[in-house]
């Protein structure tokens, strides 16, 4: 199929600037996602293709903390199928078209497993945006690519959006934050409402939302684990700059830690870590 009947057009690119999210078509093959299934598996198993330093950015869960909601920053660096799937020239030309950016790098990756609900630990995702964890970051323009490996709606822990947030003013939310009191009481003020939409993706759907829109997923009450690899993408302008953090030290990502430092700065188009993923040299997809 070539790749331009599966863009978004200027009614889809209309939607995500004034909502903040936009649901794709089916945009990526079934033996795609079967591989990233086989890749999460091995991720797991400690099966990796490559590894990564030992830095707190890059441990992320492990065995040991049992059956809760798993989080792991840069699978895709170290699983060769998850890789694959981060690479499919589809996800990353939609973000650059959405974004209005003439190429796209990775950002980096995060592997999500969320248990059907026991009634044990949380495994709800509290409201946040990804921009508040990006504070180094010079561009605005950046989103995620969110990918279930299989059908996803509200029942099963979904990804909920607030339509028109990325426009509010809105930090100090808190991805781990099981209480939305703080998130409510300051939207109220600035005369907005918490009124969340949880699209339903079918395999092989993605979704696409604004670093700025705020975010976040319910309990899992289905029958199987919600299983998914969130893909944040920068434009080819995102470029390190120092900002303080409201303690008065200068803010960090974990890319800080692995990417290439030019004069003396982290350097955010470093292509192994931060891999160029559009313009990409396919231009069909088979």
């Amino acid at each position: 199929m070539d790749l331009d009947t599966l863009l978004p057009g200027p009614d889809d690119v209309a939607f995500y600037r004034q909502n903040g999210y936009w649901v794709s078509p089916a945009i990526l093959p079934g033996e795609l996602l079967d591989a990233a299934e086989r890749g999460m598996r091995r991720f797991y198993a400690d099966d990796h293709d490559r590894a990564l330093p030992d830095l707190p950015g890059t441990r992320g869960w492990r065995a040991e903390h049992g059956d809760v909601l798993r989080k792991n920053d840069y699978a895709s660096l170290r699983v060769d199928e998850l890789a694959g799937l981060v690479a499919h020239p589809a996800i990353a030309a939609t973000a650059a078209v959405l974004a209005g950016a003439d190429s796209i790098r990775l950002w980096h990756d995060q592997l999500l497993y969320k248990p059907v609900d026991a009634g044990g630990a949380p495994s709800r995702v509290g409201w946040h945006t990804d921009r508040q964890y990006w504070q180094s970051c010079s561009s605005d323009d950046m989103l995620t690519a969110w990918i279930g490996f299989h059908d996803v709606d509200e029942a099963n822990g979904g990804v909920s959006f607030l339509p028109g947030s990325q426009q509010w003013d809105v930090t100090g939310l808190d991805f781990f934050s099981q209480d939305d009191t703080a998130l409510i009481e300051r939207t109220r003020s600035q005369g907005h409402s918490v009124d969340p939409v949880t699209p339903t993706l079918r395999r092989g759907q993605v979704s696409f939302h604004h670093c700025r829109t705020v975010h976040g997923s319910g309990l899992n009450h289905g029958s199987e684990p919600r299983r998914s690899l969130a893909v944040h993408l920068q434009p080819g302008d995102n470029r390190w700059v120092r900002r303080l953090g409201q303690d008065g030290v200068p803010v960090r990502h974990g890319n800080d830690d692995l990417v290439r430092t030019v004069d003396g700065v982290p350097d955010y188009s470093d292509p192994a870590i931060c891999r160029p993923l559009w313009p990409h040299p396919a231009a069909v997809i088979r």
